[in-house]
């Protein structure tokens, strides 16, 4: 083999060992990415509405439920309605000309306190209703309880149809 040969091979070597690297790396943050959304779907709560959850109770009980959880969710309707016209409205006066932070503020804690509402309210109406199920149909309902707002940190949806991290709240840290 002369000398421009083995330049050759030695390049095409090269260039197949850059080409398999970055196959590999591209497997690893593919695998990754994979796993990450998978335990995020794996999360109580995560990914499912209130009626598909309603699939999984006992035959007469699942209507009931579902009748019971809509009118709930139409009770909190406005609260929740008016949780996002308040918050338009906050968003709307932050880009006008004139800023006045303490109307903005005051319209985002009104949003707060209306979300706030709505969800107490749909609580409420779900505990009502467990209270009314067999053990097996209450554990199955219980999964709601878990859900959180999307709003905050990584939060994409508002209201009650936005869960984000369906692990409830610890107990506060102590002060020691």
């Amino acid at each position: 083999m002369t000398g421009r040969t083995l330049k050759i091979l030695l390049a095409v070597s090269v260039a197949l060992n850059l080409f398999a690297l970055a196959g590999g790396v591209t497997l690893y943050a593919a695998r990754a990415k994979v796993e990450r959304q998978v335990e995020d779907q794996a999360r109580p709560g995560r990914g499912q509405s209130f009626m598909g959850l309603t699939d999984r109770l006992s035959p007469e009980a699942r209507d009931r439920v579902r009748t019971a959880l809509r009118q709930s969710a139409h009770a909190a309707r406005p609260d929740f309605d008016a949780a996002r016209a308040a918050r338009r409205e906050a968003v709307t006066r932050s880009r006008a000309e004139t800023y006045d932070p303490a109307a903005i503020q005051a319209l985002l804690e009104q949003s707060r306190l209306a979300e706030m509402r709505g969800r107490a309210r749909l609580e409420s109406d779900l505990l009502a209703l467990m209270n009314t199920l067999s053990p097996a149909d209450r554990a199955v309902m219980s999964r709601l309880l878990a859900r959180r707002s999307g709003r905050g940190p990584g939060g994409v949806h508002g209201g009650p149809h936005g869960p984000r991290d369906a692990q409830p709240d610890g107990p506060p840290p102590s002060a020691d």
